[in-house]
C-alpha cells in the first residue's frame, strides 16, 4: 500500500495550500457512485432492448449488436453524469455518512 502525500496549491497570493485528502476522497466517490448509477442503467436499457421483438427485413449482425452495446454503454455514462435517476446522488450520501462515522471513531 502506497501513501501519498498531501497535493500542493498556489493560492492566488501564490503561497502553497495544502489540499486536504478529504476532498479527494470525496470527489472518488462521488464518481465511483456516477459509475455504479451508470452501469446500473445499462443493465437496465439492454434488459429493455431484450423485451423488443427483433422482427424486420434484415437480421441483427453480430457488428451491429456490438455497436449498439458500446452506444447503450455511452449514453447510460452521459445519462449518470447529467444526474440520471438520483440513483449516485442516493449511493453517495449514505456511503459518505458511513464513511464520516468510521472516520470519527479513528484516532486523528
Amino acid at each position: 500500500m502506497q501513501i501519498k502525500e498531501p497535493q500542493q496549491i498556489l493560492g492566488s497570493s501564490g503561497a502553497s495550500m495544502v489540499k486536504p485528502r478529504s476532498v479527494d476522497k470525496d470527489a472518488k466517490l462521488k464518481e465511483a457512485c456516477r459509475e455504479m448509477e451508470s452501469v446500473f442503467l445499462n443493465i437496465l436499457l439492454q434488459q429493455m432492448r431484450r423485451t423488443v421483438p427483433k422482427e424486420g427485413l434484415l437480421e441483427q449482425s453480430s457488428g451491429e449488436e456490438t455497436m449498439q452495446s458500446m452506444l447503450d454503454s455511452e449514453v447510460t455514462k452521459n445519462m449518470a453524469k447529467a444526474g440520471g435517476m438520483g440513483l449516485a446522488d442516493m449511493l453517495y450520501r449514505q456511503l459518505a455518512e458511513r464513511t464520516n462515522m468510521t472516520n470519527k471513531g479513528q484516532a486523528p
